[in-house]
């Protein structure tokens, strides 16, 4: 085991994903600590890893837009064969990626049993559904005798990180003596997000309430989302979404009492920077393993006999009354944070 060099961890997955794979990382490390770690992701999550100290090489892999397809799966399993790579972790559970490290000729092949590519492994671990998928991730070190490793996820701003928020703060002249609460209202699945107007009723009961500076969040998708809930009130909400960089909005949380959002990544970003959450969950629940790890945290759920109605969400509600997220109150949600923002 100790004489293993190179190894391969294979994540090409949602931002959310990457960022809680990153424990795995610092396990791995841990474990074979002379070893080169390289992590195989997608362009738009790489971002994420920058800074981070356990990390030597990250291989970036378009799988959604120039390089979909079978023809460059196979150049990058030529690309990964001629690392020669002692061993490989692949939490994500797709056949594509369990395809890519057999392919690659990666002796030690170690995946969940739950995989669509199970098969293609050397070594397989349960799947815990119940378990925190850090804890989960991190189980894959089973298969070298470590049980019961703990790390958080971690993320790692740099220079750059802070003067790109230093220069936002500066155009919106934020002030940033006042205490911020970071927002999150978007979501890849529309039943996972939480209403606009339930967002700008809170940004409004923090401001008037508690003089706390509301800063929408998200990524270019979310722009037109963030318009409408910053649109409700009266210029008071900063409208960060579609504005920083994905590790750049990391270090905007860190510098924020606490984050509201949903059950997205901007979730696992919070945890990552140590910013306390409170997240609201409607048609998934947090023992899918997907909640805020750690503690100094809240989640706001409604106890219906129809949730969970999906894994990921969807973009409508099943049962057509959304009550998972329209029983969500305003006044619930200002309690939630208060402990976090109140003076």
């Amino acid at each position: 085991m100790n004489h293993y060099r190179k190894i391969l961890i294979s994540q090409t997955a949602f931002a959310g994903d990457v960022i809680l794979t990153t424990p795995l990382v610092q396990g791995v490390k841990q474990v074979f600590p002379e070893a080169e770690i390289h992590l195989f992701v997608k362009p738009d999550t790489s971002n994420l890893l920058k800074n981070n100290p356990h990390i030597d090489i990250i291989h970036r892999y378009d799988k959604r837009g120039s390089e979909r397809g079978l023809t460059a799966l196979l150049r990058w399993m030529g690309i990964l064969r001629k690392e020669h790579f002692d061993a490989a972790f692949v939490p994500h559970r797709s056949l594509r990626s369990a395809v890519l490290v057999w392919g690659a000729g990666i002796p030690r092949r170690i995946g969940f049993r739950r995989s669509v590519g199970s098969f293609l492994f050397t070594d397989v671990v349960p799947y815990v559904s119940r378990s925190h998928e850090v804890d989960r991730n991190l189980q894959l070190l089973r298969v070298f005798n470590r049980e019961g490793m703990k790390f958080r996820p971690e993320l790692y701003p740099g220079p750059e990180e802070r003067n790109e928020v230093d220069r936002f703060f500066n155009e919106m002249r934020i002030e940033t003596n006042k205490k911020m609460l970071a927002m999150a209202p978007g979501s890849v699945w529309f039943t996972k997000r939480w209403l606009p107007e339930g967002f700008a009723e809170v940004a409004h009961r923090i401001w008037r309430n508690w003089g706390v500076q509301p800063i929408l969040v998200g990524g270019k998708e979310d722009e037109y989302l963030a318009s409408r809930i910053a649109g409700q009130q009266n210029g008071y909400i900063v409208n960060g979404a579609g504005k920083l960089s994905l590790l750049a909005s990391a270090e905007l949380i860190r510098r924020c009492s606490a984050i509201l959002t949903n059950d997205s990544a901007p979730l696992h970003l919070a945890v990552a920077v140590g910013t306390p959450v409170v997240a609201i969950f409607g048609p998934t629940v947090p023992a899918f393993g997907f909640a805020p790890y750690g503690e100094d945290h809240r989640i706001i759920q409604k106890d219906l006999d129809c949730r969970p109605c999906a894994i990921h969400g969807g973009n409508k509600c099943p049962k057509g009354h959304f009550r998972c997220m329209k029983d969500v109150t305003p006044e619930e949600v200002v309690e939630a944070l208060a402990p976090y923002i109140a003076s």
